[in-house]
């Protein structure tokens, strides 16, 4: 990979946050489902078994209405390409030169892409699925070969960490610590670290140091602290990083009050939703600025927000309310990039009595460090929460009634 682009320069006109074409048909929005998990996904004829491009009501030949997704082979030869220097359209063009192409898909059809710079006519070709910034699911291709160079195309529809200023919003845990270094090390410019009662030592605290790391004072569940915070730092943050896991055992009925449901719905919801309301304006300003423009906002949730499971009932409920308030800042935080990474049961000291395979602190953070350089904006993290996800996939209401029988 190249060194990291060099800092905006400051006598250059900022670009306004524009957004690409986004309009799209029900039916295409399938690409952008794809593009969100991270697949290179056509829709598949179920009568002849033949893939399509672009996406459409029935069957080209055949008019079967049966057409679905299903992961296709991502390889194929560019026939085609052409550089876009002049255009309409406002958001493109603050950006021209812009490469795009003709490839033929090994699976069959023939598509229009964004080209890596490195493409060249007849050259063999590596297909993937992006979201670009409104949301939709666009086609890049990039050399068949391993070992791709960034470039101007790749960084726009991408959110990499090197060279950006990174917000974890709670060290005082295991999987927070692990998140920052786990930034530093894949090149963050800063990693600004966030510590609730900095008063109070915590284990770990002593491991923080770093010339890319900076402590600052933050409790997402106080109102006071977040405005202080945004007022002070707000404008330097590129991504964030909501690490405030607050997950209990117990269930509805097994509790005798409501002060930990309480603390489940300030770390869940209460807290992401004052730090959106404060952080949100100007990340989203900011989100064609320079080089290295704010672009995403990571979010961890139980995989439980989608079914609850009895022995964690009360806190799934709290999980459910941050999963939608997350899907919900997907438009509200255009063009930034929004993950929802929904985690199995965490190895920690809350999920004792949960068997293994858990999630471990450096699991949880590799897997945002890798959605955000490639681009996915859900994905499940650990064996258990892929597992659930599929089944929820197959059947809601199926997983919740099997979940509430365990």
């Amino acid at each position: 990979m190249s060194d990291a682009p060099p800092p905006r320069d400051p006598l250059r006109a900022l670009r306004q946050p524009l957004l690409p074409p986004g309009a799209r048909s029900r039916t295409a929005l399938g690409l952008a489902v794809a593009a969100a998990e991270g697949k290179f996904m056509l829709q598949v004829c179920a009568s002849c078994g033949a893939a399509q491009y672009p996406p459409r009501e029935a069957f080209v030949t055949c008019l079967d209405i049966r057409l679905p997704w299903r992961t296709v082979p991502d390889g194929g030869t560019a026939i085609a390409a052409t550089t876009v220097r002049v255009t309409a359209d406002p958001y493109f063009r603050s950006r021209t030169p812009w490469r795009i192409g003709t490839i033929r898909l090994d699976c069959g059809p023939s598509v229009v892409a964004h080209l890596h710079a490195a493409v060249q006519p007849e050259q063999r070709v590596r297909m993937i699925l992006r979201l670009d910034k409104s949301g939709q699911g666009v086609m890049l291709a990039l050399p068949a070969t391993e070992t791709v160079e960034e470039d101007a195309i790749l960084r726009e529809l991408s959110c990499d960490p090197r060279g950006r200023r990174v917000l974890v919003t709670d060290v005082r845990n295991a999987f927070g610590q692990a998140m920052l270094r786990a930034f530093v090390e894949a090149g963050a410019r800063t990693v600004f670290a966030g510590v609730a009662d900095p008063w109070l030592p915590f284990p770990g605290q002593d491991r923080l140091g770093g010339d890319a790391v900076e402590i600052v004072p933050l409790d997402i569940t106080d109102a006071e602290s977040v405005h202080v915070f945004a007022a002070t730092f707000g404008g330097r943050v590129d991504i964030v990083v909501n690490t405030a896991l607050h997950i209990r055992p117990g269930g509805v009925l097994d509790r005798a009050d409501k002060v930990t449901a309480h603390a489940e719905m300030e770390a869940a919801y209460f807290g992401p939703l004052r730090l959106a309301q404060a952080l949100g304006p100007a990340l989203r300003a900011r989100g064609a600025e320079g080089t290295h423009p704010a672009c995403a906002w990571v979010n961890f949730l139980s995989i439980y927000a989608l079914a609850p499971l009895p022995a964690f009932g009360a806190s799934a409920a709290a999980q459910a309310a941050g999963l939608s308030l997350a899907q919900s800042l997907r438009a509200g935080l255009r063009p930034l990039q929004v993950v929802n990474a929904l985690v199995g049961p965490l190895d920690d000291e809350w999920h004792q009595a949960v068997p293994p395979p858990k999630v471990t602190p450096a699991a949880l953070a590799a897997a945002a460090v890798l959605a955000l350089r490639e681009g996915i904006e859900d994905l499940a993290v650990g064996d258990i929460a892929q597992d659930l996800l599929e089944r929820w996939k197959d059947s809601p209401s199926l997983l919740a009634r099997e979940l509430a029988a365990d």
